[in-house]
């Protein structure tokens, strides 16, 4: 009896061995992605994944570092597999969902989003995704209907604000589009994105003084920006 508990004892040390290293390469790889070194961090993530095949959340780490340098098809494989290993994972879903609206599928990305939101109906970020997808196809009413719901469960995402605006914009709703981006920049006071914005519904409205202020600022933002 006693040979047979160390010899299973024995056997038990090189699978925890493995298990500890892998995570030790994923704590490695998400310390280098904090700091942006994300071609680093995705050399942790694939020797996680050569020592412990079927570690989800390595598969799901690999892939958001594949999509942040660009890959975006090695991202989509990499979020099939965790979906494969976790099939209820809403978060996968959506970041599966948003590989896809980077490589232009931008229904099958809807399909992605409309899973994560089932699993998880109060997941802000899928909303605004999938509101992006739908901005995209061109049905800027759906994509409000989104970017309404993220307001709701999060009043204070300034993105959420600046693009129903654009997409209020886009329908002819100049001054409701201004109110949307007036807010996001109250939000975040440097979001230069949404002054440019502004100064594009600005210039629609024959307001070129106001739309000029806007740009101006835009530019001071992205220059302190660079010198950073």
């Amino acid at each position: 009896m006693k040979k047979s508990i160390l010899l299973l004892f024995i056997l038990l040390i090189p699978v925890l061995a493995i298990a500890q290293t892998a995570e030790d390469y994923l704590d490695k790889g998400l310390a280098k992605s904090e700091n942006g070194d994300w071609r680093g961090a995705l050399i942790d993530y694939n020797k996680a994944i050569e020592l412990n095949p079927n570690l989800a959340l390595a598969y799901n780490r690999r892939g958001t570092a594949n999509g942040m340098l660009g890959d975006n098809r090695g991202a989509l494989d990499d979020f099939n597999k965790v979906i494969q290993l976790t099939p209820d994972d809403a978060i996968a879903y959506a970041k599966r969902g948003l590989a896809k609206k980077n490589l232009g599928d931008y229904k099958d990305a809807i399909q992605d989003y409309n899973k994560a939101l089932e699993i998880n109906p109060n997941y802000a970020d899928a909303y605004g995704n999938r509101g992006n997808a739908k901005y995209n196809l061109g049905d800027h009413k759906g994509a409000i209907q989104d970017y309404n719901k993220v307001i709701e469960l999060d009043p204070n995402n300034a993105s959420a604000y600046s693009n129903r605006g654009a997409a209020k914009s886009d329908l002819g709703d100049r001054g409701g589009a201004i109110q949307d981006y007036n807010k996001a920049i109250e939000i975040n006071p440097n979001y230069a994105e949404a002054y440019i914005s502004r100064g594009n519904a600005k210039v629609k409205l024959g307001d070129n003084r106001g739309a000029i202020q806007d740009y101006n600022k835009a530019t001071e933002i992205n220059r302190n920006d660079i010198r950073k």
